[in-house]
């Protein structure tokens, strides 16, 4: 579904990996789920930008420990302030 999904949206040869927290066995936000970027990439949490439009999701990768960029296309409040990402974009426009 993921592979399908980002192929649909051009945007296969932007991305280094399209991976899946089903891997982990776990939901998001267990840190295990976050962890499968690491495993996959072989690099630290520091070196990955994790970007979603869930604001929960977010804030999970952030207290993982990865740089995020919000996706709010909506323009909706921050739920998670302590938790803030590096990033807020209106859309993935602004990540190339």
């Amino acid at each position: 579904m993921l592979g399908r999904s980002v192929a649909s949206a051009g945007l296969a040869s932007r991305l280094d990996a399209v991976l899946s927290a089903d891997a982990a066995g776990v939901f998001k936000t267990h840190p295990r789920a976050y962890a499968v970027a690491l495993d996959a990439l072989g690099v630290p949490a520091e070196a990955v930008l994790f970007c979603s439009s869930n604001r929960w999701d977010i804030a999970g990768a952030t207290a993982f420990g990865f740089a995020c960029a919000w996706i709010n296309r909506t323009g909706k409040p921050d739920e998670y302030a302590d938790l803030a990402p590096v990033a807020v974009l209106s859309d993935l426009a602004g990540l190339f």
